[in-house]
């Protein structure tokens, strides 16, 4: 049977043969178009039922090749006989069935099976997808016939049981149609019998068919004893079909001689493998991917003709209503504010799709794993800006903003897809701005505020006089080097991170087995002694903590005049509030902590990529290999968490705040644009805001073309102007609230993106599923920040995650973006031999020395910028790209 590729029924007739590319003789190709030469063809013929298709072939026969009256009879009972199927079980089938008959194969004592036999034909199927997804299935009958045949019953009306039931019928597309090639020998034919048919219509041919599907082709070769001549021009036949471009051929052909031209193209791009080469009987392995029908010759002005159903091009659907075209959002109208109403209105038609086409098991997964990772990043990047502005912005300003800002930009964005976050230049420029405001004895808040209300003011200006319109100059060279530098600040920060547990729980690295006996740690309350003393003699008693076990509150006071004995049994955390420390030889060392914290890290990413790659496994069936893959890092994350729970060591936690007010008590939510500095500072600040408009305008617009990329074949469009208004009007609220400020997060961004790829659901056996494009949508965004906002209320389950799973995830999500661009790929041919690079287009037509200089000059620039983002100058770093 075919389906994209062959598969045959292996010796013993229980199992079907791993899909192959067929390999057929040449002289059967000749010998097919011999027939469609001088056999019967019916086009378009209108018939309800198989016996009326094989009367009318039989009596449509040309004059030279008529058959007599009886043979007629004999040949159509013999077509009409019931053909018996392999059909596909199930594992449980196979396992009942052996439980049932034990005796398998061909051991002594248990039936074989024979070849099957025109009058017991077997059947072998066949498919392919044209442009629009429709799909050909093809029966095949081969063997013999003598001149008496058992008596079998005919081939019914209506489809069998084990039609409806069979799980085939799960590989074929929806809308698929059948054809049906029979070849055989006839011992009481003289002469062969010849007949390609096609149907007006798809019609239901009742059980003839392995699964039950509407018919539109038949071929039938019966002849004298040739067996292995018809067997393979059948097996031409079918080969024939299953390609795109004669399949388009045959489906709008009007006369022969338009098979005759399809039959003479697929001969032109026929390639021949000499015999003696390779082995005839090896089965060759599908390839990881297909030309596509428009890149191949040309077939017919017969392919320009609409006919039938009509097939549409990548081309066309490209153009076809709703799919915007290449660059239509980036086009100038000369108007103000002309691109952003254009993007307004190209949007607003997609706005209740946004909603519905969420309602996916996919999105779920995408949700969880996208909160994990926005929720990591706020913590470290609110963590730094505490560090950086005396914590007048924090944790819980982070924590609010973004989940603020993420919404109302999923909510109202041309491309919601996007994930907004705190940028590693806006961090560098409010360390900067925090400095100077210390230097020069200005309020930090009230100077910042007048500098995001010119942000936006700008940003709106740039919006009316279209300046993304220069996006369209960005090319693959910027692109690339922007999301190579991100993401390895991803992979850096995660390794950066973890190496920072060594100082919290640092590793004795001078322990020895033999020194055992001298490592201990113990708690001296010496130090609350030397107190007590202090205060008898100088009478200026400090306030002195109370060791609970030592006195008691409701005795009198007495004065202890000796050292206190250590109680047992004390804790750290005791110790150190009694007032006394910690002495001995390990008490700075904290055992296991470092090293599980970076087994669960390597673990996290190594479980992420091994269960993201499942879903090209060859284990479990299809839907269990997605639905893993699909929630690939929430499975990861919840078994590293499991096995934290299980060690039950003091890893380092998930800390969200739990209460909601400021992190520096010195400043309110609401920041008032006068009082705390002079009136000039208001004109001043328009200086500092246009360094920040170049940075927002740049950092925005680079992660917007990146993800809107071609290849990722999104049909909603862009909004270019749009994003960057709302990025505008979201920095005067930020400013006003003293909450970070945002723009697009790349490889957060990426991230999501790639948790909502869509494959086709139906694949040929052989055949990769075919990515689809990115599921569209605004709820999981919304989703995401919706439990942003919630996440102060779900600190209890929040702290059982530990951090080093969290970084983890990171490290995934910089690897993958890192593996997503063409420059990884380009990297690694500098460490390949030229005879072990793969067969990548672009090596067919660019020497390979200037591929290495294009890459040698990507990496030094990579360098440079990563150089100026270390230093002072990194709020530059994105108009440096």
């Amino acid at each position: 049977r075919w389906i994209k590729f062959e598969e045959k029924v292996e010796d013993g007739g229980e199992r079907w043969s791993a899909p192959h590319v067929p390999a057929l003789p040449l002289h059967s190709l000749f010998q097919l178009r011999t027939c469609l030469q001088k056999g019967t063809m019916l086009l378009d013929l209108d018939a309800t039922s198989f016996k009326e298709i094989i009367d009318k072939a039989l009596s449509e026969q040309p004059e030279e090749a008529e058959l007599q009256p009886a043979l007629r009879e004999r040949l159509a009972a013999l077509l009409l006989l019931q053909p018996q199927h392999q059909p596909t079980k199930s594992l449980l089938q196979l396992l009942a069935e052996l439980g049932v008959s034990p005796c398998r194969g061909r051991k002594p004592g248990c039936p074989t099976r024979h070849p099957p036999t025109a009058s017991s034909p077997g059947s072998t199927h066949a498919g392919c997808p044209t442009a629009q997804g429709f799909c050909c299935f093809f029966s095949f009958f081969a063997g013999k016939a003598k001149g008496r045949s058992e008596p079998r019953t005919q081939v019914s009306k209506t489809p069998l049981k084990e039609q409806l039931r069979n799980r085939f019928k799960k590989k074929v597309p929806p809308g698929a149609e059948a054809a049906h090639v029979a070849v055989g020998e006839v011992e009481f034919l003289e002469k062969p019998f010849t007949a390609f048919i096609r149907l007006r219509h798809g019609v239901s041919l009742g059980s003839l068919a392995e699964v039950s599907l509407p018919s539109r082709f038949l071929f039938i070769l019966l002849g004298p004893p040739r067996v292995k001549a018809y067997y393979e021009v059948g097996r031409a036949m079918a080969t024939l079909l299953t390609d795109e471009l004669f399949q388009r051929v045959a489906r709008q052909a009007e006369h022969r001689e338009d098979l005759m031209a399809g039959i003479e193209a697929f001969l032109d791009e026929l390639v021949v493998l000499p015999p003696g080469k390779w082995d005839p009987g090896a089965r060759i392995p599908p390839p990881n991917h297909l030309p596509a029908p428009r890149r191949r010759t040309a077939v017919d002005p017969l392919d320009q003709q609409p006919h039938g159903n009509g097939d549409m091009t990548a081309a066309g659907d490209r153009a076809s209503p709703g799919h915007p075209r290449s660059g239509e959002e980036l086009e100038r109208t000369g108007r103000l504010f002309g691109g952003l109403l254009q993007d307004i209105r190209r949007k607003a038609r997609w706005y209740g799709s946004d909603f519905s086409d969420a309602l996916h098991p996919q999105c779920l997964s995408a949700v969880l794993y996208i909160y994990l990772a926005t929720v990591t990043n706020a913590i470290t990047f609110g963590g730094m800006l505490g560090d950086a502005t005396a914590n007048m912005q924090g944790v819980l300003e982070s924590f609010l903003g973004t989940a603020f800002a993420g919404f109302i930009f999923c909510l109202f964005s041309g491309q919601p897809l996007t994930i907004l976050s705190s940028t590693g230049p806006v961090l560098v420029f409010e360390r900067l701005l925090f400095s100077f405001s210390q230097d020069h004895s200005l309020d930090y808040l009230e100077f910042r505020l007048w500098i995001g209300l010119w942000v936006a003011f700008f940003g709106v200006v740039l919006v009316a006089t279209e300046a993304s319109h220069l996006v369209g100059h960005f090319s693959r060279f910027t692109e690339e080097g922007f999301c190579a530098l991100i993401s390895l600040i991803f992979i850096y920060d995660s390794l950066k991170k973890m190496l920072s547990l060594a100082d919290a729980f640092p590793i004795n690295w001078h322990y020895r087995l033999d020194n055992v006996t001298s490592y201990s740690c113990t708690c001296n309350l010496r130090r609350l002694f030397n107190l007590i003393l202090a205060c008898l003699t100088t009478l200026q008693c400090p306030p002195l903590p109370c060791i609970v076990s030592m006195c008691d509150p409701s005795s009198p006071p007495t004065l202890l005049l000796q050292p206190p004995a250590t109680p047992a049994g004390l804790s750290r955390t005791q110790c150190l509030d009694q007032g006394g420390h910690l002495l001995g030889t390990s008490c700075p060392y904290v055992p296991d902590v470092t090293l599980v914290s970076f087994l669960l890290f390597g673990g996290t990413f190594l479980f992420c990529t091994a269960l993201k790659r499942f879903r090209s496994s060859r284990y479990f069936p299809v839907g269990v290999r997605k639905l893993v893959s699909d929630f690939a890092v929430i499975l990861a994350i919840l078994a590293s968490c499991a096995v934290d729970a299980l060690l039950g060591l003091e890893t380092p936690k998930l800390l969200v705040p739990s209460e909601l007010k400021p992190t520096n008590p010195a400043r309110g939510w609401i920041i008032f644009p006068f009082g705390a500095n002079p009136w000039w500072v208001c004109l001043l600040s328009a200086v500092p805001a246009v360094l920040v408009t170049i940075l927002i305008f740049m950092d925005q617009q680079i992660t917007a073309v990146i993800l809107n990329r071609r290849e990722y074949k999104l049909k909603k469009g862009a909004g270019f102007h749009l994003d960057l208004l709302c990025v505008s009007l979201l920095m005067v609220v930020t400013s006003v609230t003293g909450l970070p400020w945002y723009v697009s997060a790349t490889v957060i961004s990426l991230a999501h993106m790639d948790s909502l790829r869509k494959e086709s659901a139906t694949s040929a056996p052989g055949e990769h599923p075919e990515f689809l494009g990115i599921r569209e949508q605004r709820l999981t965004g919304l989703a995401v920040f919706i439990l942003m906002g919630a996440s102060v209320f779900m600190a209890p389950v929040l702290k059982h995650i530990p951090m080093p799973v969290l970084y983890g995830v990171f490290l995934h999500m910089g690897v993958t973006a890192l593996n997503s661009i063409q420059l990884t790929d380009r990297v690694r041919l500098l460490l390949m031999p030229a005879k072990h690079q793969p067969d990548l287009a672009y090596l067919r037509h660019v020497p390979l020395r200037r591929v290495h200089l294009f890459t040698a000059i990507q990496l030094l620039c990579l360098a440079l910028l990563w150089l100026l983002k270390s230093t002072v100058a990194a709020i530059i770093f994105p108009v440096m790209v």
